[in-house]
C-alpha cells in the first residue's frame, strides 16, 4: 500500500494527491454535517416532514446541472487557467454557507434563508466535484495514463473513508455539541481545501479556445456522434466498446465534421473565441444526447426515479420522533450503509457483470421492493411481535438497501461510460450523472406531495403505512420500461 501511494506521489506529486483526496474525503465526509441539517430543520425550524424533504431537495438540486460547471471551466478561462480558478470560487461557495450559518442564529433559523445559503453550498460541491474529475481525467491523459484506474480508486476510497468518518462523528456530534458549532467545525474542510487549491500548479491556456486534448475537442466529438446514429440504425443495439473503435476509425473518414461546428460564418467572425468554443461544446453535446442509443437507456434511469416517491425524511422523523433512536445509532446504521455500497461494489463485480442489464435492473427494482416492505413492517410494528427490535431491523433495512442500490448504480456508471461517444466523454457523463441527480430530486418532490397528501407530519404517522404501500407497488413500475435498456448489454463489454 505504502509503494503504491509512492508511485501515486512520484506520477502526479504531493500537491496534486493531497487535493484529490482532500475533495473527495469531504464530499464523503458531507454526512457529519447535513446530519446536523436534517436534526436543525426538524426540531429547531419545526418542520413537517413533507415541507423538511422540500427544503432539502431545493438545497441539492444544483448537482442536477453538473455539466454547466464542465462547461463554463472549458470554455472561459480566468487568467488563462481553466481549473485552479474555478475550483477556488467553489471552494469559496462551499466554506462561506457554512461559515454564515455557524454565526448567524437568524439565518440559521428562518427557513427561505437556510435554504439559500445550502444551495449555495452545494452549488460549490457540485462544481468542485466536476473540476476535480476534469482535472483527474487531464493528469491521467497527459502525465500518466497508465494510473488512471489507480488514481480512480483513490477517489473512491477517500470518499469511502470520509462517508463512514463523517457518519460515525455526526451522530456522536449531535449528543454532545450544538449544531451551530458543527456547522463551523465542518467549515474546517473546504478552508483547508482553499489553501490546498494554492498549491497546485496550473499552465495556462494562452487564448486558445478548445486547446488540443480538451475533454471537448472537435473532430473526435462529431465522429463519435455520426458513429453513434449509423450504429443505432442497425438490427440491435449493442453497448460494446467496439463502438469506440470504429469511431476512432471513422476520425480519419470524416475530417470535415470538425469544421460544421467551428468555423464561423461572417456574422460571427467578430465574436470572441472563448464564445464559439461555448457554441460548438453545447451544440455537440445536444447532438450526443438526442440519439436514441443513449436517450433512451438514460430515459430509463431518469425514470427509475421519478417514478418512485422517496420517503426517506419521513422515514427519518419516524425513526427519531416515534421510535426514539438516537443520532448516535443512525450514524451507525449510515457507516453500515457505506460498508454495504462497498461490498455491493465487489459484489457486482464478481457475479453479476456478465449478465444482461435488463436482468440486473429488474431483479434490483424487485429486491428493493421487497426491502420497502421491511418499512412496513417496522411501521405496523410486527417486528416487535416477532421479537425483533426496531434497531435491528433499521440496521439490517439500511445495510442492504444501500448494497442493493448499487447493482442499479454499477450498471448505470458501466452503461454512461459504454454510451459515450469520443471527445465529449467527460461532459457528457457529468450530464448523465445530472440526469440521475435530477431523478431522485424530483423522487424526493413526489415523496414530499405524497406525504402531504397523506397528512403524514410530524407526530402523526397514522398513514405512513399506506404512503410506504404506495412506494413498494411504484418499485414495480420500472420494470414495465426496461425495453428502453439494449437488449443485449451486460456490464462488461461485448
Amino acid at each position: 500500500m505504502i509503494g503504491w501511494f509512492k508511485q501515486l506521489h512520484t506520477a502526479f506529486g504531493f500537491s496534486f494527491l493531497w487535493l484529490v483526496c482532500l475533495i473527495y474525503f469531504t464530499q464523503g465526509f458531507r454526512s457529519f454535517v447535513w446530519t446536523a441539517v436534517s436534526y436543525q430543520l426538524k426540531d429547531n425550524l419545526k418542520l413537517s416532514p413533507s415541507a423538511s424533504q422540500f427544503v432539502t431537495s431545493i438545497a441539492f438540486f444544483p448537482w442536477s446541472i453538473k455539466p454547466l460547471y464542465g462547461i463554463l471551466s472549458d470554455c472561459f478561462p480566468i487568467r488563462g487557467r481553466k481549473r485552479v480558478p474555478y475550483l477556488m470560487l467553489a471552494t469559496l461557495l462551499s466554506l462561506l454557507p457554512w461559515l454564515i450559518l455557524g454565526l448567524s442564529d437568524f439565518l440559521r433559523n428562518t427557513r427561505t434563508e437556510l435554504m439559500i445559503l445550502l444551495t449555495l453550498q452545494n452549488l460549490g460541491s457540485a462544481m468542485a466535484d466536476v473540476v476535480i474529475d476534469a482535472m483527474i481525467a487531464e493528469a491521467v491523459r497527459f502525465e500518466r495514463a497508465s494510473f488512471a484506474g489507480d488514481l480512480q480508486s483513490v477517489s473512491w476510497l477517500s470518499m469511502a473513508f470520509g462517508g463512514i468518518c463523517g457518519s460515525l462523528l455526526g451522530g456522536y456530534a449531535l449528543d454532545n455539541i450544538r449544531i451551530d458549532m458543527i456547522f463551523l467545525l465542518f467549515s474546517v474542510l473546504p478552508a483547508l481545501q482553499l489553501f490546498s487549491c494554492g498549491l497546485v500548479e496550473e499552465g495556462s491556456v494562452q487564448g486558445k479556445a478548445l486547446p488540443e486534448g480538451s475533454a471537448l475537442n472537435g473532430s473526435d466529438m462529431t465522429s463519435g456522434i455520426v458513429d453513434e446514429e449509423n450504429e443505432f440504425s442497425g438490427e440491435k443495439s449493442k453497448v460494446s466498446t467496439l463502438r469506440r473503435k470504429k469511431s476512432q476509425k471513422n476520425t480519419k473518414r470524416v475530417p470535415t465534421t470538425e469544421s460544421k461546428f467551428q468555423a464561423p460564418d461572417k456574422k460571427g467572425s467578430s465574436l470572441s473565441p472563448w464564445y464559439q468554443s461555448l457554441k460548438v461544446a453545447t451544440s455537440t453535446l445536444f447532438r450526443a444526447f438526442r440519439q436514441p442509443a443513449i436517450l433512451r437507456p438514460m430515459a430509463w434511469f431518469f425514470l427509475a426515479h421519478v417514478t418512485v416517491p422517496n420517503l426517506s425524511t419521513v422515514m427519518f422523523y419516524y425513526q427519531t420522533e416515534f421510535l426514539k433512536l438516537e443520532a448516535s445509532f443512525l450514524g451507525t446504521a449510515r457507516v453500515l450503509g457505506w460498508l454495504s455500497l462497498m461490498i455491493g461494489t465487489l459484489t457486482y463485480n464478481r457475479y453479476l457483470k456478465r449478465m444482461r442489464l435488463r436482468h440486473i435492473l429488474m431483479f434490483t427494482q424487485v429486491c428493493l421492493a421487497i426491502l420497502t416492505i421491511l418499512d412496513m413492517v417496522l411501521v405496523s410494528r410486527a417486528n416487535v411481535s416477532l421479537g425483533i427490535s426496531d434497531k435491528v431491523t433499521v440496521l439490517f433495512g439500511s445495510a442492504l438497501s444501500d448494497g442493493i442500490n448499487q447493482f442499479k448504480f454499477m450498471p448505470f456508471l458501466i452503461l454512461s461510460g459504454q454510451l459515450c461517444p469520443p471527445g465529449v466523454e467527460g461532459t457528457l457523463f457529468a450530464l448523465f450523472m445530472s440526469i440521475n441527480n435530477l431523478g431522485s430530486t424530483v423522487g424526493s418532490f413526489v415523496g414530499a406531495g405524497l406525504a402531504s397528501v397523506l397528512n403524514i407530519s410530524s407526530g402523526s404517522f397514522d398513514n405512513l403505512f399506506l404512503g410506504i404501500g404506495i412506494q413498494v407497488l411504484c418499485t414495480f413500475i420500472p420494470v414495465a420500461f426496461l425495453f428502453l435498456i439494449p437488449k443485449e448489454a451486460t456490464g462488461i463489454s461485448a
